[in-house]
């Protein structure tokens, strides 16, 4: 087997995986107790929006893993020798794609014999927006790809793990569409409320620490300004956050908008100064990115959850 990777821990990666699996095999071959295993289809989504997706669309026809811990930083994460076992063991494997989860093409599906799966890029035919030349420094120069945090777009991720589901598993496709069907009301419904909702604000401009929520701004007729980009690892100059205190005096914006897993240092910074130059009082809210289960919410609490509180800050 010729194993092609991009650098050399990639390749060591590689030739591990392919002793582990061999291994696998042989245990499974020589051994007589193991389980049989269900008939549900297995599916591993690389992160957390994926899996509740194909859960959702799925029911119990399904079983669902992640391979990024709920809550973890989904650009620059890199899969183990054991993930890469995970995925080989799946029938379908479901990515984001569009420059986010890369690592799955590079690290995971270079890795495995992948052909008799099926493999979901769930961004596929789905239009991007475009990126700044400082977000194409940082490895998305295909465009943004956080398309899950808007209702709209999230709609077009879930009809295509919901057409994959059904092409792998016809025998089940009216369970599949029936599923489908209430889980597309339930984001259409959605997308109708901030739409009803958002198109009232006095506001037009939102100021968050990262630069997430381009879709939401894009459907929804507002200007996301961040202290960041798209890559929350990402670290703020002193001029950039001048640049922000200046806009939002200028707007008389006194909202700064945080997700709950990432650390709020910048816009406590940005409170302080806000502050200090006009004497107003700042407010600090939620805008979750949707990267696993917070504060007992679901994905679509969570997407409810940020409706209400974009409401706050530029509606009421």
């Amino acid at each position: 087997m010729v194993i092609v990777s991009r650098n050399r821990n990639r390749t060591i990666m590689a030739i591990a995986m392919v002793a582990v699996l061999a291994g696998i095999a042989a245990v499974g071959l020589g051994g007589t107790d193991a389980e049989p295993r269900g008939s549900e289809t297995r599916v591993v989504a690389s992160f957390y929006p994926l899996a509740y997706m194909a859960e959702q669309i799925g029911g119990d026809k399904v079983t669902v893993s992640t391979l990024i811990p709920p809550g973890s930083e989904v650009h620059s994460w890199q899969p183990s020798i054991s993930d890469i076992a995970s995925a080989d063991d799946a029938d379908m494997i479901i990515y984001l794609g569009a420059g986010l989860d890369q690592w799955v093409e590079e690290d995971i599906l270079a890795s495995i014999d992948a052909t008799a799966k099926t493999v979901v890029e769930a961004s596929e035919g789905i239009r991007l927006l475009e990126t700044t030349g400082q977000d194409e420094d940082h490895g998305h120069e295909g465009g943004d790809p956080h398309l899950w945090v808007s209702p709209h777009t999230a709609l077009m991720l879930a009809e295509n793990i919901a057409e994959a589901l059904m092409e792998a598993d016809p025998e089940d496709e009216e369970y599949y569409t029936q599923r489908w069907t209430a889980f597309e009301q339930t984001l259409r419904d959605l997308d109708d409320e901030y739409s009803d909702t958002l198109s009232t604000a006095s506001g037009k401009s939102f100021f968050v620490t990262h630069s997430a929520y381009g879709y939401v701004a894009d459907r929804y007729g507002l200007n996301q300004r961040g202290i960041i980009g798209l890559s929350a690892d990402e670290q703020p100059s002193t001029g950039k956050i001048s640049e922000i205190v200046e806009e939002m005096t200028q707007e008389g914006s006194y909202v700064i908008y945080v997700d709950p897993v990432y650390s709020d240092a910048y816009a406590q910074t940005l409170k302080a100064e806000l502050e200090a130059r006009t004497g107003g009082s700042v407010q600090i809210l939620e805008l979750y990115l949707m990267v696993g289960p917070v504060d007992d919410m679901d994905y679509v609490d969570q997407l409810e959850a940020n409706l209400n509180n974009l409401a706050r800050g530029l509606v009421e």
